[in-house]
């Protein structure tokens, strides 16, 4: 092989998509003033900078992409199969104009399919959605990620009993959409402790998990599985996540990460609490 060749040669790591945890942030944080909520206005102006830029990382324009929200919970992992999907305001409290945002993105019943049928193969229990709409953690870190909303996006739920196995092999199932152009993101937040935020009780507690789980995420892939999977036995790791319904979505990326490597690409702190977000390959 000579120099020329070598140097155009594309492995198969360089071109299969990366998966993600990304922090979708507070309610329609992006699309306010923040500082009505009691905070700097500058909040969140880091965590939406990294989001803006995110495609921009990836090795070509997604196909499509399969989000795993923390705020969508059922019996089985279910796939929106919605052509159309409708918005979801699942946030209160906040400023009129942020129940006006819209997010057209066109649904995928076809891929919707295909998560199915892949996560059925691997004897997990799932099925689709004719009409799920997008949630706030969907739509709103969205409208940052692809503004013209021209990527199909498929939702996926999490399941109900909330394990950390199940979430982590429901990821390894979907690994092979990673070869098919398709993106997978988990969308919720490395810390979520409402009542603690903007509280000195969120400081330490969030630095504290937030270096053990970088330290998870970047192991090697079956460490990483084990210590994931084993999260609230963490220092910390119930007192940033009283309930894990934010974190597992980072287990379906993991997962689907397969034998990529871990790596930690935002850190900020917000509210007084440390948050990052996570890539995959």
């Amino acid at each position: 092989m000579d120099a020329q060749t070598a140097g155009t040669t594309t492995t198969v790591e360089d071109s299969r998509m990366p998966t993600f945890f990304i922090p979708h942030g507070g309610g329609p944080c992006f699309f306010m003033d923040w500082s009505a909520m009691g905070g700097p206005a500058d909040t969140w102006d880091k965590t939406e900078a990294w989001l803006r830029a995110l495609v921009s990382t990836l090795p070509e324009r997604p196909k499509g992409i399969v989000v795993i929200s923390g705020h969508w919970e059922e019996p089985a992992f279910t796939a929106s199969a919605a052509v159309e999907p409708g918005m979801i305001y699942d946030y209160y409290g906040f400023p009129p104009h942020t129940y006006q945002l819209q997010y057209p993105a066109p649904g995928s019943p076809a891929l919707a399919e295909r998560v199915v049928a892949l996560l059925t193969a691997a004897g997990l229990p799932a099925r689709t959605d004719a009409s799920r709409g997008f949630d706030h953690g969907v739509f709103v870190p969205f409208l940052l990620i692809d503004p013209e909303a021209t990527i199909p996006v498929v939702p996926l739920s999490l399941k109900a009993d909330l394990d950390p196995q199940e979430h982590l092999a429901a990821g390894r199932a979907l690994a092979p959409l990673r070869e098919e152009g398709i993106l997978i993101v988990g969308s919720g937040m490395s810390y979520h402790n409402m009542r603690a935020f903007r509280t000195p009780a969120a400081t330490r507690p969030s630095a504290v998990f937030d270096q053990w789980l970088t330290g998870a995420v970047v192991a090697p892939p079956a460490e990483r599985e084990v210590q994931l999977a084993h999260w609230d036995q963490a220092p910390a790791g119930r007192l940033s996540h009283p309930r894990e319904e934010h974190l597992l979505p980072l287990m379906i990326a993991a997962g689907a990460g397969g034998d990529s490597a871990g790596t930690k690409v935002f850190g900020d702190n917000v509210m007084m609490a440390d948050i990052s977000g996570y890539r995959f390959g």
